[in-house]
């Protein structure tokens, strides 16, 4: 298969309250049909995250907003629909832009369009039908910053415990 897929670096930057210094990132392989939405919700399951009903966006450097068009939050905004762009259609290599996951936390991602692209057979394995993470790097933290288990405090019998 050709190189004809997009390699694209994010960094996440940080969000609620939290700067990302060393920021974790994840490189993906973004194929010709991709959508932003399709691009957003591999970032999402990349980056650990479980409550996923917040809206995001991506910013490109021309100033278009893409995301989930809705008119309850910043009705003023043009918002470009996220299902209907394609990733490789609106982004070339060299160029940065940025995606943002919970408007209100603020998480935000520096994405990077590697001058080189992929081949996603050679990458990974297959041709994946989403965009897909194949390197990544750093601790990831949790989107409302708790743990998962913190072993100083005493076990909650209301997370499911059936005693």
């Amino acid at each position: 298969m050709a190189r004809t897929w997009l390699r694209i670096r994010v960094d996440l930057l940080g969000g609620g309250g939290i700067d990302c210094d060393p920021s974790p990132g994840r490189v993906f392989l973004v194929g010709p049909s991709h959508t932003f939405e399709q691009f957003a919700e591999a970032i999402d399951a990349a980056f650990a995250r479980w409550d996923l009903s917040h809206l995001h966006e991506f910013n490109l450097k021309d100033g278009r907003v893409i995301g989930y068009p809705d008119d309850s939050y910043a009705p003023e905004l043009e918002w470009l629909d996220h299902a209907k762009l394609k990733v490789a259609k609106e982004v070339k290599p060299g160029e940065e832009f940025e995606y943002v996951f919970d408007l209100g936390d603020n998480w935000r991602h520096r994405c990077t369009v590697e001058p080189e692209k992929g081949d996603p057979v050679e990458e990974y394995g297959i041709v994946p039908n989403v965009p897909a993470p194949i390197w990544g790097w750093g601790s990831i933290p949790d989107q409302y910053g708790r743990w998962a288990f913190d072993p100083d405090e005493e076990e909650d019998d209301d997370l499911g415990n059936l005693d």
